[in-house]
This record gives structure tokens, sequence and C-alpha cells, in this order.
């Protein structure tokens, strides 16, 4: 593992049972990166990410977040981390502000909570308590919550459920300013947008297995990046070819068929394509659980069942 990672992932396993939810995962994260950590419900993901946490232990295998293993953390080094979670039920009493302020004392070197409220565009209900705001007002309480440490690594968890368009643009920019900072962050979304805009590097896992791993703009090879020109024939059949010449191959059909040819188009696959291409080649999270080909499915499978069946210490 390199010197340079901060986080180090190394044949980790986490058994429930007889089934391996992960499966020997093994892959890094740089410092100053954000990595966006992809997969279908079931696929192992959140397990990992828990683990990597503090808040799960692993069965064998290692795992280490800014050198120390999550499972021994100490206050010290939870002070280093912060977690954007899915779950705002245990602050909706006190307003966002009160909330901020309590967990800004509980760090040694937290962010401003003005600067914060204002940073996570919550100055307009930060008076109001959690628990009368609106599922996206609830996530950026949750965003702020996860940055108020001024943490070293953010864990990122789908982050911009509930947010409207405009909020996740406005998200988006919060985290490339972090970025600038220096942040390094891990990014779990059912986004494939978010993460081709947001991340460096992505990690895609599918039935607790490692699958693919590479730079953002590269993953899944550069033949599954190659440009698709489609158009339609005379006749009216639809024709598609992936080239690395589509300016060649375009003025061959204008040639053919005329200065405009009739619905032709020309698009490089996105990270979703990419994405849907992988997890369709993959088996199914275990026996009778169907496959989650879909990035938006919202199913709960493999992954879910084995941590509600999880001892519960063993939960946050």
């Amino acid at each position: 593992m390199s010197t340079q990672a901060a986080i180090e992932v190394a044949d980790l396993v986490k058994r429930y049972g007889d089934r391996d939810v992960v499966d020997r995962l093994s892959f890094e994260v740089r410092h100053g990166e954000t990595f966006a950590f992809l997969g279908p419900n079931g696929a192992g993901k959140s397990t990992t990410i828990e683990i990597l946490e503090g808040f799960r232990t692993a069965t064998s295998g290692t795992a280490r977040v800014l050198e120390q293993d999550p499972a021994r953390g100490n206050a010290e080094w939870r002070g280093r981390i912060g977690v954007v979670s899915q779950s705002s039920a245990d602050i909706e009493r006190y307003s966002a502000r009160e909330v901020l302020r309590h967990f800004a004392s509980l760090y040694r070197n937290p962010r401003a909570v003005d600067d914060t409220i204002e940073r996570c565009g919550i100055a307009p209900f930060a008076s109001q308590r959690v628990g009368r705001l609106s599922g996206g007002q609830k996530r950026r309480v949750d965003v702020a919550l996860g940055i108020i440490g001024n943490p070293e690594v953010l864990f990122l968890d789908e982050p911009t459920t509930g947010f409207d368009p405009n909020a996740r643009r406005e998200f988006w920019g919060l985290i490339q300013q972090l970025k600038g900072e220096g942040m390094t962050m891990v990014l779990t979304t059912h986004y494939l947008d978010e993460a081709e805009q947001l991340s460096d590097r992505a990690g895609i896992i599918a039935a607790g297995k490692l699958v693919e791993i590479g730079d953002i703009a590269t993953i899944g090879g550069p033949k599954s990046r190659t440009p698709r020109v489609r158009w339609q024939e005379q006749d009216g059949r639809w024709r598609e070819e992936t080239t690395d010449a589509p300016a060649q191959l375009v003025g061959a059909l204008v040639e053919r068929l005329g200065p405009e040819p009739a619905g032709l188009t020309v698009t490089r696959p996105s990270l979703e394509d990419v994405y849907l291409e992988i997890i369709g080649e993959q088996p199914a999270a275990s026996p009778g659980t169907p496959a989650t080909t879909s990035p938006a499915a919202g199913l709960a499978t493999t992954d879910d069942a084995a941590r509600a069946a999880a001892p519960a210490g063993g939960t946050r």
C-alpha cells in the first residue's frame, strides 16, 4: 500500500453466517482525493464504509484510516474524520444552530459555526427545530455536522438525497471548496452524474468484490469510453457504431446519406453507462436475491438484510 494513502484496505472480509458480504476487498484512497465507492444495493459498500468509520469490525483482513485501525480508533482519531450519515433522528428537538454549536464544542479545532451555516445553506432555517425541517433541509444539516469538526477524511453517504437540482449544484460547489482545502472524501451515491462530477477516482463493488477501480475519466478501460455514433438509414433501420474516429464516420455518413443524416447523434459513454455495463456483467449478490442493475434502485437486499441481523452493539 502507498504511503500517500489516507485509507488502506487489504483483503477485507466481513462474514455473516456462511456468507461473505465483503469478500477480500483491497483498495486505497489517496490523501486529498475524492473517491466514489459505487455499487448496487446489497453489494457490500455500506458494510465496508461502516468498517472504515469504526462502526463495525471486520472478520479478517485489514483496514486503516489515517494510519489507524478504525475498530481501535480513540477520541483523537475520531476527531479527524467526519461522517455525513442518513439520520437526523437524535437531534430533531433542537435547532440547527444549537446542534452545530454543541458538536463544534466537542472538537479540538472546529470550523466556525456561522461560516458552516452559510456554506451549507442553513441560514434561512438555522433557528428552527430540526424535526420541523424538510428532507432536503435536514440533509443540509447532516452535511454541516459532517464538516463542523474540520475533518481530514469525510465520509459522504448519499449526501444529496432530498435535494432539488439547485441545492445539488450548491452542494457540488461546497465539495469542490473542501477539495481545494485538501480534504479527503469518500462518496457513496446513486447519482452517477454526481460521482462523475465530484470524484477523482471510483471503485465499483458487486457481490462483495471490487470489480473495477480507476480514474473517473478512464474507469472501465478505453473501449468503454469509445464514442458511439447512431443514425437512421434511409429504409428506416437504426444503426449504431462505436469508433475512435467519429468525425471520419460522420463524414462518410454525410457523403452517403446527405448533409443531415436522420437521427444522427455522437455520444461518449458516461460513468453511468460504464457502471451499468460493468454491473450488468456481475452475478446477483446471493442466491435468491434479484440482481440490481439500476443505480437508482431502492430495494433492500443482501447488505441491508445482513446488517439488520447483526447484534445491536454493532450498529450506529
